[in-house]
């Protein structure tokens, strides 16, 4: 494990250590047999539904990806199905190490470069951040339910904040699609004399982006695109409203316009994960359902671990299979991307045209 994975690591450790203690110094009186009691009264079979849909919805990531290939590979959707659940499942078991591990496989399986399939990776997160955001802002300015809540007005400023995160990373994206080059060259200019390496590696960055920005062949394409987000992200919406369900308490019936509030806090708490274990979404998820919701935390708890089990553990059996199936290693991988994306780091840069 190199030095700066291992700093990370410690990091992360220490900032979910300290979160740990400030959310369970509140605890003191917390009934361990009613959150035992808790799990024994759930519905198997709204937990059974939220999983089926969370595969649905990697079903869907696939489809997207496979949109994206379009202009450079023809390919069917259902041979992204198995890069999409093991790389997920790296991520999953291995953290932010695991997170390569899916362009990864696709680039080797379809004959394409690394750094392409990087950059069709990077512009997908555009795509998830903006459909994310449009429903967020439905619920936030247009739905009735949010209104309720006495946390409304930090609601309608989540909304406002990702909108804004939206357009900004949208004018990027505009402003690389057109003048990616000029801007890699200025920046490996304007870096030439004091951090040459880092200056090579940002213009790097910004064309392989522009590479991904290219993949959006057209209007049709770019609808189809924000169709199947879209899509995907009310999917994972009704897992969270199923598995909330699940516990057949009142305190959980949350209406669906108010769950993307919870979304949007285990969004922001999956910054800070361990591998394997998480850490930050459950904290998050547990925090937002008690102080926001006021679901009662042995309950509140309870909720929190299920749903990070059902959204974000749940294709671990699966990916585990196929990558058994196909004689792959997690780890292998893992560290085979990273060493491939450190070989595209050190090319020299392309001839200004």
């Amino acid at each position: 494990m190199s030095r700066k994975r291992i700093l990370i690591y410690a990091g992360g450790i220490v900032i979910l250590a300290v979160l740990f203690y400030l959310q369970f110094r509140t605890w003191r009186d917390f009934d361990w047999a009613r959150f035992a009691g808790e799990i024994h009264a759930i519905h198997w079979v709204h937990i059974v539904h939220a999983v089926a849909l969370i595969y649905l919805a990697y079903g869907m990531r696939a489809i997207r990806w496979k949109i994206f290939l379009r202009p450079v590979k023809s390919t069917s959707s259902l041979k992204m199905v198995a890069p999409t659940l093991i790389g997920f499942t790296g991520l999953a078991l291995l953290g932010r190490p695991g997170e390569l591990i899916r362009p990864y496989l696709i680039a080797r399986r379809e004959q394409l470069t690394f750094s392409s399939q990087l950059a069709v990776w990077a512009v997908e997160r555009i795509f998830d951040i903006g459909a994310f955001t449009v429903l967020l802002v439905v619920a936030a300015f247009l739905a009735t339910a949010p209104k309720r809540l006495s946390y409304y007005g930090s609601f309608r400023e989540a909304g406002i904040i990702f909108t804004l995160l939206v357009v900004g990373l949208t004018l990027a994206a505009v402003a690389v699609s057109r003048s990616g080059e000029a801007l890699a060259l200025w920046v490996e200019h304007r870096f030439a004399h004091h951090a040459t390496r880092l200056g090579h590696r940002i213009a790097l960055r910004i064309r392989e982006f522009r590479g991904g920005l290219n993949t959006i062949h057209g209007p049709a394409s770019l609808a189809w695109l924000i169709a199947v987000s879209i899509i995907m992200w009310c999917m994972i919406a009704v897992a969270y409203k199923e598995t909330a369900l699940a516990y057949g308490a009142q305190e959980l019936r949350i209406p669906q316009t108010q769950i993307l509030l919870l979304m949007g806090s285990s969004m922001v708490g999956s910054l800070v994960q361990l591998p394997g274990v998480g850490g930050g979404s459950q904290l998050a998820t547990i925090a937002a359902l008690e102080h926001i919701f006021g679901v009662p935390k042995e309950l509140a708890a309870s909720c929190g671990i299920m749903l990070w089990l059902v959204t974000f553990v749940a294709v671990v059996p699966t990916g585990l299979f196929l990558a058994h199936r196909e004689r792959l290693s997690l780890r292998k991988l893992s560290k085979e991307s990273h060493r491939e994306e450190a070989e595209v780091s050190i090319l020299p840069s392309p001839p200004s045209a």
